[in-house]
């Protein structure tokens, strides 16, 4: 398929490392919060907001099962490590790369929590949602990038090293 599936935790900076990552390679480029949007006319938060995270999640995992692309980078929501179908469908879409950051210097990196569309149940932290998807990322991902220190490009040298 020579797909590339993006990975982690908001913030890792999937969408742009996406980006920079597709134009590299000469690959088309597919942000799944975009698609999500997309099918369903709204913004993620406000998805969130009015319709519940179960019902949200749900729609995530029908827009990941609707996917049929090749030679593509794939950004993903963070939250889809939480389907089993949606990520087995990705990883027969292609190679999982697991964008890994640290709590810290994502929740530096987060300064619009409530409006960026993250998928969260009430009265939860970055370091619950932290603490509940690491291990997810970590059993889904065929390769995994240890982003702290690096620059989107450096991130990126990593990934075609990886692959190649």
């Amino acid at each position: 398929m020579g797909n590339l599936v993006l990975i982690g935790m908001p913030a890792c900076g999937k969408s742009t490392i996406g980006v920079v990552l597709a134009k590299t390679l000469g690959k088309a480029f597919l942000d799944t919060d975009l698609l999500i949007q997309k099918r369903e006319g709204d913004l993620l938060q406000n998805l969130i907001d009015k319709k519940g995270m179960d019902k949200f999640l749900k729609m995530e995992e029908e827009a990941l099962l609707s996917i049929d692309v090749n030679n593509t980078v794939i950004a993903t929501g963070g939250s889809v490590v939480y389907s089993d179908k949606g990520m087995k469908k990705l990883s027969e879409l292609g190679t999982i790369v697991y964008i890994e950051l640290p709590l810290e210097t994502i929740v530096k990196r987060i300064n619009n929590i409530h409006s960026r569309g993250i998928a969260m149940g009430k009265g939860e932290t970055l370091a619950d949602l932290y603490k509940k998807r690491v291990p997810l990322y970590e059993k889904y991902a065929d390769i995994t990038i240890k982003a702290e220190g690096l620059s989107v490009e450096g991130v990126i040298d990593q990934i075609i090293s990886k692959i190649a």
